[in-house]
């Protein structure tokens, strides 16, 4: 198992590990979610459950309230009718009925109460403060109080003649009715303390009127006077809605819904593993960046060190040559010699050119491309056949040694790929702006998973290979010629076709 192939597995392992992790802390934070919502809600459905119970006290307050303020209506309206009997002369004559009368003017010692006549003239008075009484303008302004708080009680007086009574609250009814707007006040005070942490508005029967709130901003109540009915909006749109009854045909609606901070709860895995995920990318790409410069580093300090160790070897044939020359040796002898030591010369300056920016001159693409392939041609088996497709005369900037040295290095690749036998194809076109070279062989293919890896150093599928050719023909054609190098195309058992992509 080659580097890459260790890597594409490890890759693999770590990204289930990752999902795992990812669907392990979603599963757990849902779950936490979904315990603190139905939390949440018990709170929200035991607050208003104390909200109705407080209702119903309030509702059994303020029938108690309307009794009372009945019963002393009706103590009022006795105590009119016992005057008016007392000015009946029959009822001195019956002892009881006269004893009756009396036991009910009597019995009215509560409820404040003022007789006046057809005139407005007071006649008489009970139950009031003795200081108010003691003077006409005390008892004046008693009876104009009495007048605004009830209606009055009329009493029949006589023929064309009717007295009317007026009366207030007694002390005591004043002291529930205290209680009662205390409870109310108390009330509303706990709509306002929602202890669930979710917002709240309270209404009325009608949803128009807002009565009390809790848990939004107070400080944007004050200064906004819209935000207030925007949150009643949302709340009553988005919301669930709890009824309360206040009594009969009084139904009033507490509008809710979850927390703020329930819903960025919900929403704070995504957030974070969004953060998590920008932070890996981020250290990936500097990893991988750094990574490729340290890359570029050690290949640039190797190729310079051979082509440095080339050189001395060199030199030593140049001086042989010429001492073989001067020895008599066959010419055509040091002919072969002398192309070889050329090569070897090429090689080096090929290599001394890795990591400096080499000068691109206009050159003449087909022929360069036709010599690469003729010397590549020569050095081939006799069972590989080459075939070409090239347009005459298509120029663009390139450096022709480093140009070369990608070609032959396609090509030697395509000869192994067909182990010997086979057809290679070159083609070359003319697109205005570019260059279209594609080398076709007809071997055995590259699978779809590893097309875009064989161009990574130490990627390599031969048992003594480096990996090093692929990836140095990426780096002559996109680093120093800014084209293209990729795979057309390929088929498993049918071959592959590599496209050079070079500016004009």
């Amino acid at each position: 198992m080659n580097i890459y192939s260790q890597k594409q597995r490890w890759k693999w392992l770590l990204f289930a590990g990752v999902l795992v992790i990812v669907a392990f802390s979603l599963w757990f934070s849902s779950r936490l979610v979904r315990k603190i919502g139905e939390s949440e809600k018990r709170n929200v459905e035991l607050w208003a459950e104390a909200v109705k119970r407080k209702a119903m006290m309030m509702e059994a307050t303020n029938a108690l309230y309307e009794k009372i303020a009945n019963e002393e209506r009706k103590k009022v309206e006795l105590w009119a009718e016992a005057n008016r009997l007392l000015s009946v002369e029959t009822v001195f004559e019956d002892p009881d009925a006269l004893g009756f009368v009396l036991q009910v003017l009597r019995g009215n010692t509560t409820v404040p109460a003022i007789l006046v006549d057809e005139n407005g003239k007071i006649i008489m008075s009970r139950n009031i403060d003795s200081v108010t009484a003691s003077t006409p303008e005390g008892l004046q302004a008693e009876l104009n109080f009495m007048r605004r708080q009830h209606d009055s009680i009329p009493i029949n007086a006589g023929p064309n003649r009717t007295h009317y009574v007026y009366y207030k609250d007694s002390e005591v009814f004043n002291e529930i009715r205290k209680s009662y707007e205390d409870n109310e006040r108390s009330f509303i005070k706990e709509v306002a303390s929602n202890p669930a942490s979710a917002p709240a508005i309270y209404t009325d029967s009608s949803s128009q009127m807002i009565l009390a709130y809790g848990n939004l901003d107070t400080v944007r109540i004050k200064n906004d006077s819209d935000y207030l009915f925007e949150q009643f909006r949302e709340l009553k749109e988005n919301g669930d809605t709890i009824s309360v009854s206040l009594g009969p045909g009084k139904l009033n609606y507490i509008y809710y819904m979850e927390s703020p901070q329930l819903q960025q709860l919900r929403y704070f895995p995504i957030f974070q593993f969004s953060v998590i995920g920008m932070f890996l990318v981020v250290a990936y790409l500097l990893f991988s960046t750094s990574r490729r410069a340290e890359q570029n580093h050690v290949w640039v300090g190797m190729a310079k060190e051979t082509a440095h160790q080339l050189g001395t070897p060199l030199s030593s044939l140049i001086a042989w040559t010429e001492i073989l020359r001067m020895k008599g040796v066959d010419e055509s002898v040091l002919t072969e010699l002398n192309q070889d030591i050329k090569r070897l010369e090429m090689i080096t300056e090929r290599f001394s050119k890795i990591g400096s920016q080499p000068k691109l001159q206009n050159e003449n693409v087909s022929e360069a491309l036709v010599i690469a392939m003729e010397y590549m041609h020569t050095r081939s088996p006799k069972s590989v056949q080459f075939e070409y497709k090239i347009a005459p005369k298509v120029y663009a900037p390139m450096n022709v040694p480093l140009f070369a040295w990608v070609v032959e290095n396609l090509v030697r690749n395509a000869v192994d790929a067909m182990d010997g036998q086979g057809k290679i194809i070159v083609e070359l076109q003319d697109a205005h702006q570019l260059v279209y070279i594609d080398i076709t062989d007809t071997g055995k293919g590259i699978p779809r998973s590893k097309q875009k890896t064989i161009f990574e150093p130490g990627f390599t599928t031969k048992q003594r290979g480096w990996g090093l050719g692929l990836s140095l023909c990426k780096r002559i054609i996109e680093q120093y010629h800014k084209g293209k190098i990729f795979v057309k195309r390929s088929e498993p058992g049918k071959g592959t076709t590599f496209r050079i992509v070079l500016n004009k």
